[in-house]
């Protein structure tokens, strides 16, 4: 498989502010690709330099082949953008936003009527054909821009935090779009916070933060990867009143959390955790009713990679270092 995007020690600054710290990683052609990270990681600057936005300090990019600074002309005809901010033009009907797109990527206009009539289908779009777009929901935007960005067929689709403030159907929509496109042979570079998003749709993630990248794997890999976040998941007939109380029986567990009537316990020794629970159940005779050893989710991986964790821990969230 060859690959789409090759990103090669890139680097930004601005001014003493290191953005991105030498970079590298690629992404094979067909694939899509999670780009994962918090705020000011460095997703969207490197999305920038990408896409042909930005200048490089330092480092080289490729799309197909074509550098994005010395051939950025050749490498921008092959990609699509849908950046985070929407570039829908509010007094343009949906027909005529998509129209102005294919004139701008210079797509002949016999051509470009077919593809309209085609991305108002899939995109569900087809009664707001006429309307102007700041008359649409949120949600109709989002998925305007994703089709303004495919009305070229690019080989290559940026997507930036493309399910951002949009509502849940739409966001479902989105997601199985993307997959219809992917399987189509469109690359999808897709950039999110959003960890339940990337573990569903993305084939790798990288992690990025404070300008590096930390972890490039399947987002499985990753989970098994992650050895001291192990959970164990428990529902007792009696439960605890808190759960700080269960640590103190429970040496091996580090912090306790609940999702609704079960228990989840962080461990890096699972089977001596489950030793200890049963330890528990026979001294305070709390029969156990559930009991699960499912692994780390995404969201723990994460957490366990960047070492990014809440500014507060509620009461549902009691840790052992505090």
């Amino acid at each position: 498989m060859s690959a789409a995007i090759t990103v090669n020690n890139l680097s930004k600054k601005y001014g003493t502010l290191e953005a991105l710290k030498g970079i590298s990683f690629e992404v094979q052609s067909g694939e899509i690709f999670g780009f994962l990270g918090p705020n000011g990681a460095g997703k969207t600057t490197t999305v920038n330099i990408l896409t042909g936005i930005l200048r490089p300090n330092g480092g080289s990019a490729t799309i197909l082949g074509h550098d994005v600074t010395k051939d950025s002309y050749q490498a921008k005809e092959r990609i699509g953008v849908v950046h985070e901010v929407s570039n829908v033009y509010p007094e343009y009907s949906a027909y005529n936003n998509l129209m102005f797109s294919a004139v701008l990527y210079s797509v002949p206009r016999k051509i470009a009527r077919e593809r309209v009539d085609y991305l108002l289908d899939i995109f569900f779009l087809r009664d707001k054909k006429y309307a102007k777009a700041r008359k649409i929901s949120q949600g109709m935007k989002r998925k305007l821009a994703i089709a303004m960005a495919l009305i070229h067929q690019p080989q290559v689709l940026f997507l930036d935090e493309p399910t951002t403030g949009v509502d849940i159907a739409t966001v479902f929509t989105i997601r199985e779009i993307i997959k219809e496109l992917n399987s189509r042979g469109v690359t999808i570079f897709l950039t999110t916070h959003n960890i339940n998003e990337a573990s569903i749709i993305c084939h790798r993630v990288a992690i990025i933060n404070k300008g590096e990248i930390i972890a490039i794997d399947t987002p499985e890999n990753l989970r098994k990867a992650a050895k001291r976040v192990q959970s164990v998941e428990v529902e007792f007939d009696v439960p605890p009143a808190k759960e700080a109380e269960i640590l103190e029986y429970l040496p091996s567990a580090s912090k306790a959390s609940k999702r609704g009537d079960k228990l989840i316990l962080t461990t890096d020794d699972p089977h001596r955790l489950m030793e200890e629970i049963l330890e528990y159940s026979r001294k305070t005779g709390c029969v156990i009713t559930h009991f699960n050893t499912p692994g780390p989710s995404f969201e723990d991986v994460f957490i366990e990679l960047t070492g990014i964790k809440p500014k507060s821990l509620s009461a549902m969230d009691v840790s052992r270092d505090g």
